[in-house]
């Protein structure tokens, strides 16, 4: 009976590790497989925000600093939302590009 339990235990452990290996590989949504170039920039604003987080926290940052910083990224954020509800939910690559260089700025503000 032991052999049996340890059986099914190492079976569910094998497909408990096989379920979390596929999961995390097909976590994108398809939102994300449409919209590859709107996902970038929005992980990258949501990285820059981590960041800032961070900042503040250790110190580096002041608190009037911190809302400039999330004030910029919300404007980042807005352009990128009205640039693709003028292309049917897309981005181009140029608009991307703008996008990241304003995002570049604002990521140079950070840690400074």
């Amino acid at each position: 009976m032991s052999v049996q339990l340890s059986k099914n235990t190492a079976a569910v452990a094998v497909f408990a590790i096989f379920y979390v290996v596929t999961g995390s590989a097909m976590a994108d949504t398809t939102w994300q497989k449409n919209h590859p170039r709107r996902e970038q920039v929005n992980n990258r604003m949501n990285n820059q925000n981590k960041r800032i987080k961070d900042e503040v926290k250790e110190g580096d940052l002041t608190k009037a600093q911190s809302r400039k910083l999330y004030r910029e990224d919300r404007q980042i954020r807005q352009e990128e939302r009205t640039m693709a509800s003028q292309n049917g939910g897309h981005i181009t690559k140029q608009e991307q590009k703008t996008l990241n260089q304003q995002e570049n700025a604002v990521s140079n503000q950070i840690g400074k």
